[in-house]
């Protein structure tokens, strides 16, 4: 969440960041809410600290006079000590709850846009930061859309699914199984051998965790709950990974922390339907490789272009058209403060389709993480980055459909020594 005098030092530069989010000024009012509830906090504080020193002299006062036999004079300081006493109890249930509501809105208010950001309601309105400089692929009038490739050659399952789960679990079988086994692999090498370590977190996390990373309270309804042990199911390995460092004062030679997971990931996808989920388009369950990087405030940007550059290469190996975009500031994440949507181009749906997204969340999520360094004058905020490096389903959709020949499918080669087979046929 944003910090709090940031909001009082930079509230111009806040407001007009929410207006970029498409606030109206009724959603603004949210600003002199919180800042008023800050006054009432620190008045509160004042009048208590300031009843607790009245109070401590007094009693000091009291034992005194008795030593010198002035008992009126005690006994009329006993009764004012009383009387501080419940004013310092109202004082400090007051500013208890100036504290707590003042979190709940916090908690309710989304990070400031990057001033790269552009301005936008919806997703039409996103910038093409990066295009695909060749020819899309054409394929023949045949081809087919990989939910048939799937029937055709046995690689996943939508109905068994159903039948096990429900409507959104594939089950992969056979060469699909190594398909997607092969890719998670490719994937985790690609990211070690960039530097980043790689992790085995837990598929549940606990309210705190999921709260640090900003899944709560803004997508608690995209979650799933198991509520007799109030655990939810990852959406993504973001949320464990970088909780890791939850509640962590590192040094600056700590810098840059990255870390690497695989995970299954589960989102609820409420509201979802139509022809453009069909297939592997978007499922409630999906492997997904993530890489989350702990930066310096200062490196933060070139990070995260490294970022980038690093799903660019991922993409240029495995031979698939896509595209960058900079999301505008109606379509962004509710943490972040700048985010790229990477697209693969789908040849027999003849649609792009979102494959990662590569945020910086500058100070979001740490100080929700209470995630600090030391700077040589004092602790600071650190800098939070994440991205999906790559999310399988749609990735696994495109290579079906782009690499169908009238043999089978072809492999690219860079998977090949994962498949241990060049062509699904």
């Amino acid at each position: 969440m944003l910090e709090l005098n940031f909001i009082r030092e930079q509230q111009a530069r806040v407001i007009e960041g929410l207006k970029r989010r498409n606030y109206s000024d009724q959603d603004l009012a949210i600003i002199d809410d919180i800042l008023q509830l800050d006054n009432i906090r620190k008045s509160s504080q004042t009048e208590l600290d300031a009843s607790l020193a009245e109070r401590n002299r007094l009693s000091k006062e009291v034992g005194d006079l008795m030593k010198q036999g002035l008992k009126d004079d005690a006994e009329q300081r006993k009764g004012r000590v009383a009387e501080l006493k419940e004013l310092a109890a109202t004082l400090e249930e007051k500013m208890n709850q100036a504290k707590e509501a003042l979190e709940q809105l916090l908690y309710k208010v989304p990070n400031i846009p990057h001033e790269s950001v552009p301005a936008g309601v919806s997703a039409d309105d996103n910038e093409v930061f990066k295009a695909w400089g060749e020819a899309l692929p054409v394929m023949p009038e045949d081809a087919l859309p990989h939910w048939e490739l799937a029937k055709k050659y046995q690689l996943f399952d939508l109905e068994l699914g159903v039948k096990l789960t429900g409507s959104g679990f594939p089950v992969y079988r056979g060469k699909g199984a190594r398909l997607e086994r092969a890719l998670i692999n490719f994937f985790l090498d690609e990211a070690t051998g960039a530097g980043y370590e790689e992790i085995m977190p837990p598929l549940m996390v606990n309210e705190d965790t999921a709260r640090a990373t900003g899944q709560l309270p803004d997508k608690e309804a995209q979650m799933y709950y198991v509520e007799r042990d109030n655990l939810y199911l990852i959406p993504t390995a973001e949320v464990p990974l970088t909780n890791i460092y939850r509640d962590i004062i590192l040094d600056e030679s700590d810098f840059p922390i990255k870390l690497t997971g695989y995970t299954p990931c589960f989102r609820r996808e409420a509201g979802s339907y139509g022809a453009h989920v069909r297939g592997l388009n978007r499922v409630h369950q999906f492997d997904k490789v993530e890489i989350v990087q702990i930066q310096h405030p200062d490196k933060s940007y070139e990070t995260l272009h490294q970022m980038l550059d690093h799903v660019s290469g991922v993409l240029d190996k495995l031979g698939l058209p896509y595209r960058i975009l900079r999301l505008c500031g109606g379509d962004m994440g509710f943490t972040s403060a700048l985010t790229f949507d990477f697209e693969v181009y789908s040849a027999a749906q003849q649609r792009w389709l979102e494959v990662s997204s590569v945020s910086n969340f500058e100070t979001y999520q740490s100080n929700r993480l209470r995630l600090r360094f030391r700077d040589g004058k004092g602790t600071r905020l650190a800098h939070t980055l994440n991205g999906s490096a790559l999310a399988l389903a749609r990735i696994v959709a495109a290579l079906l459909e782009n690499n169908q020949t009238p043999e089978g499918i072809v492999i690219p080669k860079v998977l090949q020594p994962y498949t241990g087979f060049a062509i699904i046929n």
